[in-house]
């Protein structure tokens, strides 16, 4: 195949096109690199099936020859960064929505779509499957990803529905690993951070929220399988194994071998309003359709990112 991965210099969408290399495939990789970092994709310059092109999805989109799917993936997809870039995370996820589906619709492209399970909000029930509707709150700070990824979903279904156009919604759920940045603000990057430097890793509140973490392999397989499945509906991938925050924190320091303590602190930024209490996936579709479930321990995954950092601090 030949396919387009927007948000190619990002965390995941750098993963998805060493996969589809490493399988064969041609890759042209999309960034505007507003979060992305062509670091992450250095390895594959002057590689004969690999191509880039520095390009914003929220414009008008031109991708010469032939592409047999799209995989769009371009958004900040952390509270640092969709807080301080709110109007291109709500254009990404309409705009370059709209703009990845047309000219997936023109190539006759299969189409898929990197939901997130912030579509479930803060939710009320535990765990999530893909036929909760979510409980968002559609104006707060969250909203502008939350509610850029509802649009997204409902976007890709209407092209499915009126134009016939093949597309698949994969919702994904928390996700860690090389490449991650080190500042983007998300918990695990932080722990680590904190851990590898000797400070005090801080947990938000009593540390009680949970969430579900997957190692970045685990995913890429789910979202590999599910482009050339037949289902047409957004499919959960995560791991269903659910941890409070606090429990994680101890984890990092277990495995990175810091003597750091662990603090409490009431936040006062917009980053924890309408902050997710509980979030853990059912993944009883992955696992039946698909075939899929998460197979890496949170202690391996964990040791590999911790390493990765180690060089990076």
């Amino acid at each position: 195949m030949r396919v387009l991965i927007t948000g190619a210099a990002g965390f995941l969408g750098s993963h998805l096109c060493d996969r589809y290399i490493a399988e064969g495939h041609t890759v042209v990789g999309m960034d505007n690199l507003i979060t992305g970092n062509m670091d992450n994709l250095a390895h594959l310059f002057g590689h004969e099936r690999f191509s880039f092109i520095k390009h914003d999805v929220s414009n008008y989109i031109h991708v010469s020859g032939e592409l047999d799917a799209v995989l769009h993936f371009a958004s900040p997809a952390s509270p640092i960064d969709y807080l301080e870039h709110p109007i291109p995370t709500l254009k990404v996820g309409s705009l370059g929505t709209h703009n990845t589906l047309g000219l997936a619709k023109h190539k006759g492209a299969r189409y898929l779509l990197a939901s997130t399970s912030e579509v479930y909000g803060d939710p009320q029930v535990n765990p999530q499957p893909e036929t909760y509707w979510g409980h968002v709150n559609p104006i707060g700070p969250r909203g502008v990803y939350d509610e850029a990824k509802r649009f997204a979903e409902a976007m890709t279904l209407a092209y499915q529905r009126f134009h016939g156009l093949e597309t698949r919604i994969v919702r994904i759920f928390n996700t860690y690993g090389p490449r991650m940045r080190l500042n983007d603000g998300r918990v695990v990057p932080n722990f680590i951070h904190q851990a590898l430097t000797g400070q005090p890793l801080t947990v938000y509140g009593d540390g009680s929220q949970t969430r579900s973490f997957q190692y970045y392999t685990d995913l890429i397989e789910g979202i590999y399988r599910l482009l050339v499945s037949d289902e047409k509906l957004p499919v959960n991938i995560g791991n269903p194994s659910e941890m409070s925050i606090l429990d994680f924190a101890h984890a990092v320091i277990e495995v990175s071998g810091s003597n750091s303590e662990i603090v409490f602190v009431q936040p006062k930024d917009e980053r924890v309003t309408d902050d997710p209490k509980v979030r853990r996936p059912d993944i009883t579709k992955a696992r039946e359709i698909l075939g899929w479930e998460p197979k890496v321990k949170l202690a391996d995954g964990l040791a590999q990112t911790v390493d990765y950092f180690r060089d990076r601090v």
